[in-house]
């Protein structure tokens, strides 16, 4: 996709999953973009899921197609609750969940650190709760958790697996620019914690190179219009910047709720998708910026269902791509607005 920006600060780009290289999707992607994440296949629950057990394979499949076509990479490898059952797992101590994490994150960085195309790593993912409280672990092994907080806090009442994740990443990924990547939406406390936390890191002589949002959106929500959480979207942006780092819209989707779309919700999609465009271009001269999306093509499955995507099941384009393809060209900041 033609973003008319220079590609050294602005870069547009999509999810592709593992099972999507070598198809139509494939060709589709390659049509529009140059800047990729691979989806779940660089996460420790897919490449180290137990104790000497070590699975590369999809990994290195993206990271061929990604030097075959020229194409720049986000490696959304993080420490997170994207982990596997095994850590997951209620029996689980902390020395076991300590040498896992390691040996896991470690690898992974030995392996991305002199590729080519890989630019940016998310180091930790959705570390803190929309209500400001860190995100933990839960009972059983089959629920949306963090079984790494229960590693404990230092003395500063900072988890201890973000610490050595960045401690890890900064010893063993040098050339590898690093991300804090978070869920949630605007919720003030919540990225309160978020930003000391890099002030903390960054104050240890860490390296924290961007900020991360992962902005999954939904039609019932009003984020995407409204103005005092675009506005703050906007600041922390500005905050971003003016601490010499860089904003990534890590993961965008925009859920509709009916079974069948209307040519109203797909257009409300089309300007949620251009509204999160317009506030990245309204700061293009301020810092590096990044936008991707969470896929390409609208399919069955618990994150990639309910229309959300740039593309139908039959690989045609909605209006939200052509929307974020107007505002590019444009350079608009103009928002549309929903009281």
């Amino acid at each position: 996709m033609e973003n008319k920006y220079s590609l050294d600060s602005f870069y547009v780009g999509a999810t592709l999953n593992h099972s999507q290289l070598n198809t139509k999707i494939e060709e589709l992607f390659l049509s529009e973009f140059s800047y990729s994440t691979p989806e779940n296949c660089a996460k420790q629950a897919a490449i180290h899921p137990s104790p000497g057990v070590w699975r590369w394979q999809k990994i290195d499949d993206y990271l061929d197609f990604a030097a075959k076509n020229d194409i720049v990479l986000r490696i959304h490898g993080p420490i997170s609750p994207q982990a596997s059952r095994w850590a997951k797992e209620d029996k689980r101590n902390i020395s076991d969940l300590i040498i896992n994490m390691e040996e896991f994150l470690k690898e992974l960085c030995l392996k991305i650190n002199n590729h080519p195309m890989v630019k940016w790593m998310d180091v930790v993912n959705e570390t803190v709760e929309r209500n400001g409280e860190w995100f933990r672990e839960k009972p059983g092994n089959d629920k949306w958790e963090n079984p790494w907080t229960q590693i404990g806090l230092n003395e500063d009442g900072i988890p201890l697996y973000i610490i050595r994740a960045f401690e890890i990443a900064n010893q063993y990924a040098p050339n590898i620019k690093y991300v804090y990547n978070q869920h949630g939406g605007m919720e003030e406390i919540m990225w309160e914690k978020v930003l000391n936390t890099i002030i903390y890191l960054k104050n240890k002589g860490l390296k924290v190179d961007g900020i991360g949002w992962q902005a999954h959106l939904k039609d019932f929500e009003d984020l995407a219009f409204n103005k005092s959480k675009l506005d703050y979207l906007a600041a922390l942006i500005d905050w971003t910047h003016s601490n010499g780092m860089e904003f990534h819209i890590t993961e965008m989707d925009y859920r509709i709720s009916e079974v069948n779309p209307t040519f109203k919700s797909l257009n409300r999609q089309a300007a949620a998708y251009s509204n999160i465009m317009k506030i990245l271009i309204s700061r293009k001269n301020n810092g590096v910026l990044t936008f991707n999306t969470w896929g390409m093509v609208d399919r069955p499955g618990k994150h990639t269902n309910e229309h959300r995507f740039l593309f139908d099941k039959n690989l045609k384009p909605k209006p939200a791509l052509f929307a974020i393809k107007k505002a590019l060209i444009d350079k608009s900041t103009s928002l549309v607005i929903f009281d």
